[in-house]
């Protein structure tokens, strides 16, 4: 099946500051998130999340074909994608669809998995930099591409939608420095959008 990304409307996703975690720095701009080494006192929002340390975006989405892009450039672990509104904020999140959870996960600097249930490890020729995320909610369908080598990621196909989904991210540790590098949502240019992808 190919997708047609010019079919997508652009989603210009900004960060929600009361679902992030206490130890996620966001930008003034609401477009870059990263993990500091210091827990901010912030109110306890039903929200927020807390102890997983995520965010949302702020832009919720019931209908229709959207698409983002997130840069991953310099970064040993993440996780993105989206998930339903009813998602767990005050405990464990497990990252499967059933839960309402439709994520790819980077780990260990070049172990990829979509967050199935069981996970599937992902073979990938090359490292992604900047990850395209399609979402088709009448269709049923959350598909990552990587945006730099116009390659496509993995697809969750026939998945069943009925609550708004929002914009996850999950920059992970720093690890020493090791994964400081900011997860930033990325304007889409022309040229990544005037495209066919085979999924």
């Amino acid at each position: 099946k190919n997708i047609n990304i010019t079919e997508y409307l652009y989603w210009d996703v900004t960060l929600d500051p009361d679902t992030a975690h206490p130890y996620l720095i966001l930008s003034d701009d609401g477009k870059q998130v990263r993990c500091g080494d210091i827990r901010q006192k912030l109110p306890d929002k039903p929200e927020r999340f807390d102890p997983c340390p995520c965010v949302l975006g702020k832009e919720e989405f019931s209908s229709g074909r959207f698409y983002f892009e997130v840069q991953v450039k310099g970064k040993t672990e993440w996780i993105l994608g989206v998930v339903r509104e009813s998602i767990n904020r005050k405990g464990t999140i497990t990252l499967r669809p059933s839960d309402g959870c439709w994520t790819v996960i980077l780990r260990y600097g070049d172990k990829y998995k979509a967050c199935e249930d069981p996970p599937v490890s992902l073979s990938l020729r090359v490292k992604p930099q900047r990850v395209g995320v399609f979402v088709d909610y009448e269709e049923g369908l959350v598909s990552f591409y990587d945006v730099e080598s116009s390659s496509h990621i993995y697809s969750f196909t026939a998945q069943s939608f009925t609550e708004k989904l929002y914009p996850l991210f999950f920059p992970s540790f720093n690890y020493g420095g090791k994964n400081s590098s900011p997860l930033i949502i990325t304007p889409v240019n022309g040229e990544s959008h005037d495209k066919e992808i085979l999924i």
